[in-house]
């Protein structure tokens, strides 16, 4: 933990303690005044938390019919949740539109219907019809189960008008202690929303729901099976609670109030459901797959085609409520988009998220870290520099048992060096939930292959603290041993709070040169980083809906044996506001001023280029605009003019997308770097266009089409999908690669197709 005291700061890390310098002393200053800024409003949340509201769930006999018209009778027979309250715009005042939602239950599932009638139901925005479309673009409804009632974990379950399947998990409240501001490694992109945990939305459930709409307004019906959820036998009630979004007027209301600086995902603000008598059944059911390919490397100098035929699957059992084993044999991942290109100009890697559907589900159990350092980052297994390892097996037991949230994961996959055949990845992760958003807990990883002395593990354990509803402390420790090196650590102190008119965090964070964790994501080492953040919420009375004036530095100092201690490795200060109309048109206005130090001359990346060793300053100019996501037509555009390492760069980039109707939608994005410095100039350019025609919401043409002149290359993806339940279908997968300067000619090409169906086994 941090303790701060006079001008002092010490990390006890067991016997070990670390001093650091004056900077710490001024952050824990910093963090006593953020700890002051919340006190005052802490009691007044609580107050609204205890007094959340109760629904009960009905028990049904007649199944209703999941057709999106909730007509039924047995519908009547539940209670209705109405009264909703607005987040946004005027947080605390009645919804502009009227909301009913009921709950029913059988043995096998559980039913919800919603009736959002809409006065203007002529301007209802439907958004496009494919599985987990960004909802905040459309009209929807979002619900969440806290099957546990520990307000910190549970299941997402939503929907639009076009009648889209939109599922997550939440983990950690779906926030972490700030977030980080270190640039081209945050593990938010991969698990949304805070640091260190947030909302899983590429989990896949298996569930069903459908939608209509007439002049009154739309509807929905959910069935949500029990084998879906994860339950407590010895839980009398379940968090709860359900938003709406009416997008015409950029409104979301709540049935549980939620504060305006929290969201859905903030469990201790949902009311409770009752009623419920969920049942005691282990289920088991089984995904097999058949998959059928043809590929050529054209680069790596095949002559002919080669053609594959390929057969594995998952399994998956309820050893418990609880938890669940999973199983996979010949893992394969072929149905998965690929990543969106990116350009990188700068000395480290990027972070490309995690989409393969076996490592999603309850992902957040298996998370520590954040703010740039990831102890366990799946990515890592089955993929070696981009490209695929073929997975043997391996198996996941995930959940909670005897109250401890449990993760366990071993994969073994072909070797990655000369002369390995096997390579294993293994993962042990334990932590206590604790009340008001607190945890504590630990992780080992583990990754070894079939040669001596190739081997690496890491030891870690982490805990979080939440102080009344807008202050949260979190920290870690790690310790990496690798055969044949030192071992390293690494520790990181974050401290964030948010309130109504107020976000602010601040962080410390160690790597030491020699912390090496195999199977996670680090992409610097030997610094010590720090980082401090503010930004007030503005809401005028007239023309825009907020303000966000914002400040915000962080700096990366050297602790490796390469340059002096304490060498300014990067830095940034960041000085900006954001403009936001009621449409969610939003204009970004800011200023930076950048330091980069190269303590060794550095190639840029694509590019016939070196810099060499100094300590470059300077400031930069920023704008970012984007419209109205939600209308047929819609824009995004960012800018940056400015120092850039001994010279200067011009970056401009922006994307139009076209949807027409909920059928089908278009997205052109170009990015574009001019880059001039006295030891030569060069531009580079990335462009893509991205297209999708949906017959249905689970049937679906998708395609991306990607430009780099950085890697000087074409890509061409063509995915079609027939999707059944939780991810699984027909895929036809269609990859071309092309070079088009030095590369030029083809440099890849491959089709595959793919079906998998889930089975249900048993359920006793």
């Amino acid at each position: 933990m941090l303790v701060c005291s006079g001008r002092a700061a010490v990390l006890f890390t067991g016997s070990r303690s670390l001093s650091f310098d004056r900077i710490s002393s001024r952050l824990c200053v910093i963090a006593g005044l953020l700890v002051g800024v919340a006190a005052s409003p802490i009691a007044a949340q609580q107050a609204e938390t205890d007094s959340a509201p109760v629904a009960a769930a009905q028990r049904t006999e007649s199944q209703p019919v999941i057709d999106g018209r909730p007509d039924e009778a047995t519908w009547q027979a539940a209670s209705a949740m109405t009264g909703f309250i607005q987040r946004e715009p005027n947080d605390g005042a009645l919804a502009s539109e009227r909301t009913e939602v009921r709950v029913l239950y059988d043995s096998d599932a559980i039913y919800v219907g919603v009736w959002a009638y809409d006065s203007r139901a002529d301007q209802i925005v439907p958004g496009e019809a494919i599985r987990d479309f960004e909802v905040t673009d459309a009209d929807a409804v979002i619900m969440v189960f806290d099957t546990f009632k520990d307000e910190q974990n549970g299941f997402v379950f939503g929907t639009t008008p076009a009648g889209i399947e939109y599922d997550g998990q939440v983990a950690s409240g779906g926030s972490g202690g700030g977030f980080f501001l270190g640039g081209g490694s945050n593990s938010s992109r991969r698990f949304q929303a805070g640091a260190g945990g947030g909302f899983n939305k590429n989990w896949d459930g298996s569930w069903e729901v459908a939608a209509t709409q007439d002049a009154e307004g739309w509807y929905a019906e959910f069935r949500i099976p029990f084998n879906t959820l994860r339950y407590g036998s010895d839980v009398d009630q379940w968090g709860f609670n359900i938003s709406r979004r009416v997008r015409r007027l950029n409104e979301e209301v709540f049935w549980s109030s939620v504060p305006r600086e929290f969201n859905l995902y903030r469990l201790d603000f949902a009311g409770s459901l009752a009623g419920l008598e969920p049942p005691v059944r282990r289920a088991v059911t089984v995904t097999p797959y058949v998959l059928g390919s043809t590929a050529r490397d054209y680069a790596g100098g095949e002559l002919q085609w080669n053609e594959e035929g390929n057969v594995g699957g998952e399994a998956k059992a309820q050893i418990t409520q609880g938890l669940t084993l999973d199983v996979t044999v010949n893992t394969d991942f072929a149905q998965v988009e690929v990543d969106d290109a990116q350009v990188n100009l700068t000395r480290f890697p990027l972070l490309f998220p995690e989409k393969r559907p076996f490592f999603l589900e309850n992902a957040g159990f298996f998370t520590v870290g954040g703010g740039g350092v990831d102890l366990f980052f799946s990515r890592r297994i089955g993929i070696d520099a981009g490209a695929p390892v073929p997975i043997k097996g391996g198996g996941r037991l995930s959940g909670r048992a005897a109250g401890l949230n449990v993760g366990l994961l071993h994969i073994q996959t072909d070797g990655l060096l000369a002369g390995s055949e096997r390579s294993s990845w293994s993962v042990a992760r334990v932590a206590k939930e604790l009340p008001s958003r607190s945890r504590i807990g630990g992780i080992f990883t583990d990754r070894r292959s079939d040669l001596s002395g190739d081997d690496n593990q890491v030891y870690a354990v982490d805990a979080q603290v939440g102080l009344g509803d807008q202050v949260t402390l979190s920290s870690y420790f790690a310790r990496s041993e690798t055969a044949d090196a030192p071992a390293g650590e690494a520790f990181d102190v974050t401290g964030g709070v948010t309130t109504r008119s107020f976000r602010g965090n601040a962080t410390i964070q160690q790597v030491d040169q020699n912390f090496d964790a195999q199977i996670g994501f680090v992409p610097r080492r030997g610094h010590r980083y720090y980082q401090l953040f503010g930004m007030y919420y503005i809401r005028p009375t007239s023309i825009f809906r907020e303000l966000r004036p914002h400040i915000s530095y962080f700096t990366y100092r050297n602790r490796a044996d390469v340059a002096p201690e304490g060498f300014e490795i990067s830095s940034r200060w960041h000085i900006d506001n954001h403009w936001q109309w009621d449409s969610g048109m939003e204009l970004h206005t800011g200023a930076n001023y950048v330091t980069e130090g190269l303590y060794e001359p550095f190639a840029i990346p694509g590019v016939d280029v070196t810099v060499p060793a100094d300590v470059y300053r300077g400031w930069e100019a920023q704008m970012v605009f984007f419209t109205d996501q939600s209308r047929a037509f819609s824009f995004n555009s960012r800018a940056n003019w400015g120092a850039f390492l001994s010279g200067n760069k011009r970056t401009t980039g922006g994307d139009i997308t076209y949807r027409y109707g909920d059928r089908s939608s278009l997205t052109a994005a170009v990015a574009y770097n001019d880059v001039q410095l006295p030891q030569g100039d060069f531009t580079t350019t990335l462009g893509s266009v991205k297209i999708g025609y949906f017959f249905t919401p689970r049937i679906y043409m998708q395609g991306l089409v990607q430009y780099s002149t950085q890697v000087d290359r074409w890509s061409t993806n063509l995915r079609f999908g027939w999707l059944n339940t939780a991810g699984t279908g027909l895929f036809i997968v269609y990859n071309d690669v092309q070079g088009f300067d030095t590369l030029q000619g083809p440099q890849g090409r491959s089709l595959f197709i793919k079906f998998t169906r889930q089975f249900n086994v048993s359920g006793f």
